[in-house]
């Protein structure tokens, strides 16, 4: 930790030191620092300054819409955004009426407009987190496809993905599941990587080969 220290403080003035060249300047009280370790031992926290004013050490801090914990767990990053999306389902209730309701296909778009977007947003940074974790999002993607197409409570989840177009929420990436069945098969496989966009479609290079029929 006292490593962690040194490297974090010569940081911190060097980053003063240019705010102060460019005319900025950093507050202490509005920083925040995070000690990320998932080690069950106690370890200390760094202690870190700016202009001898120690920088707060908390348990989680909102960065660019996602919360990270000291445990990078994600768990408060899915509680918050399940409450957000639970306040968000009342548009479609609203809007599902039979009487005076919109149609499935508006319900929809509303669905993948206001909750969706939010449940996709930086899903590649909190998508690390355990299975159990995400299975809480699993409930407010299926509320919502009911909703929009009138489903019963006990209708199968895989019926209500096919009949709403829908991919489940925790689907691999056809890399990640090529890459794992690399993996189990023990073999020696390299991929080659090829870049097909060197040069532009208009400068295409000339190219030398036999053309047997060039005299007819």
């Amino acid at each position: 930790m006292n490593m962690i220290e040194r490297q974090l403080q010569n940081a911190v003035n060097k980053l003063v030191a240019w705010c102060d060249n460019n005319g900025h300047t950093i507050s202490a009280k509005k920083s925040l620092c995070v000690h990320f370790c998932r080690k069950r031992n106690t370890h200390l926290d760094p202690n870190t300054q700016i202009r001898n004013a120690p920088i707060p050490v908390v348990n989680e801090i909102r960065f660019l819409g996602v919360i990270f914990d000291r445990k990078v767990a994600f768990l408060p990053h899915i509680f918050h955004l399940r409450k957000k999306c639970e306040r968000s389902l009342n548009i479609l209730k609203v809007l599902s009426r039979t009487s005076w309701g919109a149609d499935r296909t508006s319900l929809h778009r509303v669905y993948q407009a206001v909750i969706l977007s939010s449940i996709d947003y930086e899903c590649m940074v909190y998508g690390c987190a355990r299975p159990t974790v995400l299975r809480r999002l699993d409930t407010i993607h299926h509320s919502a496809l009911r909703i929009c197409y009138g489903a019963f409570r006990t209708s199968p989840v895989e019926s209500l993905y096919v009949i709403c177009h829908q991919l489940p929420s925790r689907i691999l990436l056809f890399c990640e599941r090529a890459k794992m069945l690399l993996h189990g098969s023990d073999l020696n496989v390299s991929v080659q990587f090829s870049d097909f966009f060197t040069f532009p479609p208009w400068e295409i290079p000339q190219f030398s080969f036999l053309n047997p029929f060039s005299g007819f």
